[in-house]
C-alpha cells in the first residue's frame, strides 16, 4: 500500500546528518571517526514524500550518488530536478537514455553554460527547493542527528525518519 501518488517529477538533493557523539572510550576502543552521515534524497515534488534515500560515510561526490538514486527510480520519473552539484554530462545523458529529462544546472565555465541554465530556469527546475524543504522539516520536528552507534542502525534510522515524515505529510494533505 503507498500513501501518495507519487508524481512523474522528482528532485534530488543531499544534506548530513550528525552522529551523536559517543564517549572517548567508545570512539577509540570501536574506531569511531566519521561524525557525518551524507544522506541523498530523492523527493517527489507534488506530495514531498521522499522517493528514496541513500546514506554513506564516504566523501563520494553527489553525481556518483545521484545516478545510483535516480537509477533505481528512472522507470517512474519523467523529469529530475537537481542543483549544479550534480552537473555531470555522462549523468544527464543516462537519465535521457532511461526516458528522463534531467532538470540539472550547468556550472558556468563558458558563455553556453549561461545559455544552457536560461533554457532549464522554468517551474519544473524551481521545485528543486522541495528538497530543501523536506530536509529541514526533518531536521526541526525529528533531529538533525542519528543516535543508533553502528552503521547499519545509523541508515535504519534514518530509513525509519524518512518513512515517519511520509506518513506524516499523507495526514497533512
Amino acid at each position: 500500500m503507498q500513501l501518495h501518488d507519487p508524481s512523474d517529477h522528482a528532485a534530488i538533493d543531499a544534506t548530513f546528518f550528525d552522529r551523536e557523539n559517543a564517549s572517548k572510550h567508545y570512539c577509540c576502543r570501536t574506531n569511531y571517526r566519521v561524525q557525518t552521515i551524507k544522506t541523498t534524497a530523492l523527493v517527489d515534488t507534488e506530495s514531498q514524500a521522499i522517493l528514496d534515500v541513500h546514506c554513506t560515510t564516504e566523501k563520494r561526490h553527489d553525481t556518483q550518488l545521484g545516478w545510483q538514486v535516480a537509477c533505481r527510480n528512472a522507470g517512474d520519473l519523467a523529469s529530475l530536478a537537481a542543483d549544479k552539484g550534480y552537473d555531470w554530462m555522462e549523468l544527464r545523458e543516462k537519465l535521457r537514455e532511461e526516458g528522463v529529462r534531467p532538470l540539472i544546472k550547468h556550472r558556468e565555465f563558458r558563455p553556453i553554460d549561461h545559455e544552457h541554465n536560461a533554457r532549464i530556469d522554468g517551474p519544473r527546475y524551481r521545485q528543486r527547493a522541495m528538497c530543501e524543504t523536506v530536509f529541514s522539516t526533518i531536521k526541526r520536528t525529528l533531529g538533525d542527528a542519528v543516535r543508533a552507534r553502528t552503521w547499519y542502525g545509523e541508515f535504519r534510522e534514518l530509513v525509519l525518519t524518512c518513512t515517519v515524515h511520509n506518513i506524516k505529510q499523507s495526514l497533512n494533505p
